[in-house]
């Protein structure tokens, strides 16, 4: 049962996903971008509750960044993004000293984390589609990436799965993550065929192949960070919002991952 919930799902969100791919604009992505980072946000929160007091409040203000993006200069973001990160911190601990240690270390140990990983990690998938007229073209190198690694691991795992990856996950297999880096890569190329034939750009493939498979490993170790953090924090899925699939860090948990290292390669060897 748990399996259909999880096609089925799969099914009707990557529709929706590429009807607002296709469709929307940089400003509207922002924001889309910032509500599931507020989500996000909820629900790492939520799930760190039993061991620590996360600082609730820095973390929703942080989790509204992604809608800026796009209206605040990028230049003037990247220039500045050093600072933004040690105000970030300075913050965190003048809480701690605010609050005479009733909020402690571990508490904005684990809010800084929160807020680099989900909202730090997401605003480079606006970023990526932000770049200039290629940008919703390229963003389905992420997406391909992921889900393409996810399915090909999900479907090839379950079938022929032996050998047990790693106790963090033990579900997945050797064979599955084997499998779901191969159909990543293959994916990630035969879509650079249809940009390069269909839409006429000149999108190198030993590079492109290159990067799909550093993308598929990082995908996965995005996949394996999010199981660590459940298990430290001994829950299942990190919510029940999406059926099949848990909660929305849950679905996104190697997309978010990804997207940091899709951008500098990206930058660095196709634009």
């Amino acid at each position: 049962m748990g399996s259909i919930k999880r096609i089925l799902s799969g099914l009707l969100g990557f529709p929706i996903v590429a009807i607002i791919l296709i469709f929307g604009n940089k400003y509207l992505i922002d924001i889309i971008l910032a509500v599931v980072a507020i989500i996000g946000i909820h629900e790492y929160m939520k799930c760190t509750e039993e061991k620590v007091k996360p600082v609730k409040s820095i973390g929703y203000l942080c989790a509204i960044f992604p809608a800026f993006l796009h209206v605040i200069p990028i230049d003037m973001i990247s220039r500045n993004v050093g600072i933004i990160v040690l105000s970030l911190l300075a913050i965190l601990f003048l809480i701690v000293i605010i609050s005479e240690m009733k909020t402690n270390f571990a508490d904005i140990s684990v809010t800084f984390f929160g807020i680099i990983y989900i909202v730090g990690f997401i605003s480079f998938i606006s970023l990526i589609f932000g770049m200039d007229e290629v940008g919703k073209y390229y963003i389905w190198y992420i997406i391909l990436a992921s889900w393409g690694c996810d399915i090909f691991a999900y479907l090839i795992g379950n079938k022929f799965g032996k050998h047990k990856f790693n106790k963090i996950s033990p579900k997945k297999s050797v064979e599955g993550c084997i499998a779901g880096t191969l159909g990543g890569v293959i994916l990630v190329i035969l879509y650079t065929i249809l940009l390069n034939n269909v839409f006429s750009m000149n999108i190198n493939y030993i590079y492109i192949g290159l990067i799909g498979l550093v993308l598929t490993i990082v995908g996965q170790i995005g996949d394996f960070s999010a199981s660590l953090i459940k298990r430290y924090f001994e829950i299942k899925d990190f919510s029940n919002l999406i059926p099949g699939h848990g909660g929305m860090i849950d679905r996104i948990d190697s997309v978010i991952f990804i997207a940091p290292y899709a951008y500098y390669l990206l930058k660095m060897f196709i634009i």
